[in-house]
């Protein structure tokens, strides 16, 4: 029998409910070590970086020129690879990085010369890929090219991201150069310049704003990330008397990145719309259209036809005389539209 004053299954309860209790904060502390950067920062090393970074002079101006022309060529060709390289060797982060940065910590002078260097980068990128599309036209205009000329809100994502995983590694001792490299690759800062040159040397207008779209996204996220990060990282702020210019440019930084934004959800909205139309004219072309004579090669050679401008969109059947599909049968794909909701006053059309 079991006495009162037996408190032995009490104690041991205790020592189970301190063993839970440290385990969890074994584990919340191990939780914070993975995520911490503290200890591995090095707030002196890492702007003279940045500021070495930002000139373009010299060494800087030609290989940002060589870069150019490389990607152009790239461009001209259709080939990605091409289009890589140039990203890699292309000095382009540095005044973007710059921008961010001295906005964090309050430091006008480096923000006035990132600023400047930011705009000859730009100057000598464009006026190099204009030149070379002068001398050396497109036959036709690649996938590389026109996949820079409708951006939209994921590429807010993909530059924000870019931009924060490269003032992390940025940071840190001992820069971690595949973070680097790889920022350069999946930002993109270089092709939407060329395919700007490109726009401007052929006259046309609406590839030169697309792209110039694309790199504006690229450009205000890569800097705002770096913005925050610093931000979080508490890097020390200089000090000035005139503090309200600091915040006046602080809320300029903020209306800039939302203005910069609001485009891009409109596009990214007209490219799902695409898609899911899209998605719904296969599918119907596959249930409706193949069943017929001849299916599969009229599923084949069916064009799909979007329009952002309001024209009808089109399903297009080419039979190519191999055989004759005639009003009824038209009639009778024409009624079950009526059940793919995408495909709303979608026209069918036989040529």
């Amino acid at each position: 029998m079991k006495s009162k004053f037996d408190f032995s299954d009490d104690i041991a309860e205790m020592v189970d409910n301190h063993k839970n209790r440290k385990s969890k904060r074994f584990e919340i502390y191990n939780l914070k070590k993975v995520f911490s950067l503290s200890g591995e920062v090095d707030y002196a090393s890492t702007l003279d970086a940045i500021k070495e970074d930002i000139s373009f002079k010299g060494t800087t101006s030609w290989v940002l020129i060589c870069s150019i022309f490389i990607a152009s060529i790239g461009l001209n060709t259709n080939s990605t690879a091409v289009v890589i390289g140039a990203m890699l060797i292309a000095p382009l982060m540095g005044p973007v990085l710059g921008i961010g940065v001295s906005l964090a910590i309050n430091d006008l002078n480096l923000l006035r010369s990132a600023f400047l260097n930011f705009l000859v980068m730009v100057f000598l990128s464009i006026s190099t890929a204009s030149l070379f599309f002068l001398l050396f036209p497109l036959q036709q205009e690649s996938s590389e090219l026109l996949s820079r000329t409708s951006p939209d809100i994921r590429d807010v994502f993909i530059a924000f991201f870019g931009g924060a995983a490269l003032a992390v590694a940025k940071t840190k001792k001992g820069t971690i150069a595949s973070v680097i490299y790889g920022v350069a690759i999946a930002t993109a800062l270089m092709p939407p310049l060329c395919t700007i040159g490109y726009g401007i040397s052929q006259l046309n207008l609406k590839y030169a704003v697309g792209a110039f779209y694309l790199f504006s996204i690229n450009a205000t996220y890569i800097a705002f990330a770096s913005f925050v990060v610093i931000k979080i990282l508490r890097f020390p702020m200089i000090k000035y008397v005139n503090s309200a210019k600091r915040r006046l440019i602080s809320y300029i930084v903020t209306i800039l990145a939302v203005a910069v934004m609001v485009p891009a959800f409109y596009t990214f909205n007209s490219a799902l719309e695409e898609s899911r139309f899209k998605i719904q004219a296969n599918k119907f072309i596959t249930e409706h259209v193949s069943v017929l004579e001849f299916g599969e090669y009229l599923v084949e050679s069916s064009e799909i036809n979007y329009f952002n401008s309001g024209e009808k969109k089109q399903i297009i059947l080419n039979p190519h005389g191999i055989l004759n599909i005639n009003s009824e049968i038209i009639f009778d794909i024409q009624n079950k539209v009526s059940n793919y909701p995408e495909l709303n006053g979608v026209e069918i059309i036989v040529k």
